[in-house]
């Protein structure tokens, strides 16, 4: 697929993050250049569905070059980090958004097995085969609002080296019956790798800092970030805002001066079947249990529900920090989690970087994730998402949006071509800068020619080895 100019809605949104950031720091707006090259970026990212300079040069049919690209990405003085909350500000005022339901998730992005010079790349459990492999781990934050889903901010997570050297000689020594007197201590916390919770926290922090008139009604997480710091913090980043996350079925709770697990309570009390409404859409039958108990892992009193849709037969339990809350409304606020992982699948195929991203450093591997998630902004400022949304109806999917811009980048490319005055004399040099700079033809090591055949044949004089 190739492209010749950026689509008019591209150069919209550019200039729109432009007067963003020279409306919070004047005279240090972005430079035509600049400009230009993130235009390019974001309808190259659109076209390839890939984050690279190389596919980017053939796509523009050689105008613009490998190196030339990569120099822009590395040297140009682009304030990456403030671009992203600018864009996400430039998506508020355009849709008139004063409220919403932030989401937190983290998932992971396969690498090599030989990978040395990506950052953030460390072990991960593959949910898929049950192994291992080496990738990244993101946590992001989505911002669920009553028109749209959007990403407001991200975090890659790094567990500290020394911890996990630590954490596998530990249980070796365990697994062998060493007591725990005789292993060694664990390693102080080292600052430099934050935990995934305190990453999500940094999130909320610095979107309550940059966007502080959005009213956040809650805030949901899944059970990773069920701990009562996550908990309290993330509750008096926003005031009062509700936070509702899970918690293990054995944990204990407090109830008539005995401790007993979630479990066990709600073995004794279970919950009444109840409609509930699934994202405000959707309605199912489900068994609901509540209470305010003492949570001890806590320190405090929770509003903890056991929750039971109709065919399925464990109990995940929710915890939340609000204890004025009706029962109903935490399971029904608890549902639009599930967007922020529908996000995260419809952003890794479509938008560039769950495809082809290998830039190196940790100043590639966020810089080239702020590209992709501009262009996740970007798309809802397209005409026709605008005229969907803004007529209440369902937005289009990421992936037919895609589909279209390609098409109406090769239309694009036709239409230029016929309108020349020797379309045939263009045609036959855009052919030949094919030839020379965008197409590459590879040596194979498939075929064996000019190379050593061998001597593939018996020898006389071992015949008696095959008697013998």
């Amino acid at each position: 697929m190739f492209m010749v100019k950026p689509l008019p809605f591209v150069t919209t949104f550019i200039d729109a993050l432009n007067e963003a950031l020279e409306d919070s720091s004047p005279g240090l707006g972005l430079s035509n250049g600049q400009k230009a090259w993130l235009s390019f970026c974001i309808l190259a990212i659109l076209v390839t569905n890939s984050v690279c300079w190389a596919r980017f040069e053939r796509a523009s049919l050689g105008r613009y070059s490998l190196a030339a690209l990569s120099w822009m990405f590395r040297h140009s003085k682009i304030p990456w980090e403030r671009l992203l909350q600018l864009s996400v500000q430039v998506i508020l005022h355009r849709y008139g958004l004063t409220q919403g339901s932030l989401e937190l998730d983290d998932t992971d992005k396969k690498r090599s097995k030989v990978t040395q010079k990506i950052a953030y790349v460390h072990k991960l459990k593959d949910k898929a085969s049950g192994g291992y492999i080496q990738g990244q781990c993101l946590v992001f934050l989505v911002l669920v609002t009553p028109q749209i889903t959007f990403p407001v901010g991200f975090a890659f997570y790094m567990p500290d080296p020394a911890w996990s050297a630590w954490n596998k000689e530990d249980k070796r020594l365990k697994k062998q019956g060493v007591p725990s007197r005789q292993r060694p201590p664990r390693p102080p916390k080292n600052e430099a790798y934050p935990t995934k919770g305190e990453l999500a926290v940094g999130l909320l922090r610095q979107f309550q800092s940059y966007h502080p008139t959005v009213h956040i009604k809650n805030v949901n997480a899944d059970a990773l970030y069920g701990t009562q710091a996550f908990l309290d913090t993330a509750a008096e980043i926003f005031g009062t805002t509700q936070v509702i996350s899970q918690i293990r079925k054995n944990q204990k709770v407090r109830f008539r001066n005995r401790k007993l697990s979630v479990e066990e309570y709600f073995t004794r009390y279970p919950g009444i079947w109840q409609e509930i409404t699934l994202r405000g859409g959707k309605k199912v039958t489900a068994q609901v249990g509540s209470a305010r108990l003492y949570l001890c892992a806590h320190h405090k009193k929770r509003f903890v529900i056991a929750l039971k849709y109709e065919g399925e037969e464990i109990y995940p339990y929710l915890v939340a920090s609000d204890l004025t809350w009706r029962t109903v409304d935490i399971v029904q606020a608890y549902t639009l989690r599930w967007l922020v992982e529908v996000f995260i699948e419809d952003w890794k195929p479509n938008e560039g970087w769950g495809t082809l991203t290998k830039q190196t450093d940790p100043d590639g591997s966020s810089q080239s994730l702020i590209l992709s998630l501009l262009v996740d902004h970007c798309l809802l400022l397209h005409p026709q998402q605008l005229t969907r949304i803004e007529n209440n109806l369902p937005a289009y999917t990421v992936g037919s949006l895609t589909n279209q811009i390609q098409m109406d980048c090769l239309f694009d490319f036709i239409r230029e071509l016929l309108c020349t005055d020797h379309p045939e004399e263009t045609l036959n040099r855009l052919a030949e800068t094919l030839k020379s700079q965008v197409v590459t033809l590879n040596p194979s090591k498939k075929h064996m020619v000019n190379r050593d055949w061998g001597r593939l044949e018996p020898t006389p004089g071992l015949k008696y080895k095959a008697t013998a």
